[in-house]
């Protein structure tokens, strides 16, 4: 019954929590289409108290929506290839995800969207923020909005991947391999969403390079403009995550950032990634 299902926003930018929703239950086609409606309303969802989400029920919410990703430079779950476990031990320093991105950017056809389930959290910290892309697009100035129109990126892993990436750095519980020889894909710098038609900027901090025909030295004082611009504290909502939370959000119109604040503490994720298509 959908009639149950409650969609509260949590922020004035983006995010809304639903209740009433088990993600374990097989959905209906109505309550599929009420989640997916807030997904493409609010750019991220939440739901809390999911603790009856397997590995096999996680993969299976999922594929609702398309087909998953298997990462190529991170090693998934131990029969499950799709899910990568995100773990930070008490005694590392370095988190997987600690900078503004979005999720894959850096494949031909990035990722439609990232879901999270909470498997275990540090007593405090480790929270995660979004940003709101459209917003950040709607804000810039017309003349700005032209010159970023006609505008193509470059994208890569072999930053974030690369030998002094931090993506790649070896970790106790996950298992990562550098790309030094990464490729590179272009998208557009201005995106349309496939399924609203909005408009929003699609370049992120950890994954797009330069701007194609640029150099990356003239290329950078635009990208640091955009990269400040984009992540601006009104774009933002912040999600203070228990165990059995789970998250869903687009990439294709959102950042986001793991908070690094829970030295110390265990934290233990699972993350389904949703193939998209190639951005225009």
């Amino acid at each position: 019954m959908t009639s149950t299902i409650e969609v509260k926003p949590i922020s004035g930018a983006l995010g809304a929590e639903i209740g009433g929703v088990n993600l374990a239950d097989d959905l209906s086609n109505e309550a599929f289409d009420r989640i997916h409606q807030a997904f493409l309303d609010h750019h991220v969802i939440f739901f809390r108290n999911q603790h009856n989400l397997t590995p096999e029920k996680h993969k299976a919410f999922g594929r609702r929506f398309g087909t998953l990703n298997v990462h190529p430079y991170v090693k998934g779950m131990e029969g499950h290839p799709e899910i990568l476990e995100i773990i930070k031990e008490p005694d590392e320093k370095t988190n997987f995800g600690g900078g503004w991105h979005t999720d894959m950017s850096f494949l031909e056809e990035p990722a439609l969207g990232s879901i999270l389930h909470a498997i275990e959290v540090p007593p405090y910290g480790g929270d995660t923020l979004w940003a709101n892309q459209h917003l950040a697009y709607d804000t810039l100035s017309e003349g700005l909005k032209e010159t970023l129109g006609r505008l193509t990126a470059i994208h890569s892993a072999k930053g974030e991947y690369g030998p002094k990436g931090q993506s790649a750095l070896n970790r106790k519980s996950m298992d990562t391999q550098a790309a030094p020889d990464a490729p590179e894909f272009e998208h557009p710098v201005v995106r349309t969403h496939p399924e609203t038609g909005r408009k929003g900027l699609y370049v992120n901090p950890a994954f797009t390079m330069r701007f194609k025909g640029w150099t990356r030295r003239e290329s950078r004082p635009l990208l640091n403009y955009l990269f400040e611009h984009c992540r601006q504290e009104q774009f933002t909502c912040r999600f203070r995550w228990a165990a059995g939370s789970v998250a869903f959000w687009d990439n294709r119109s959102t950042w986001h950032f793991a908070l690094n604040d829970y030295h110390g503490h265990r934290r233990h994720m699972r993350r389904v990634t949703v193939d998209g298509d190639r951005p225009f």
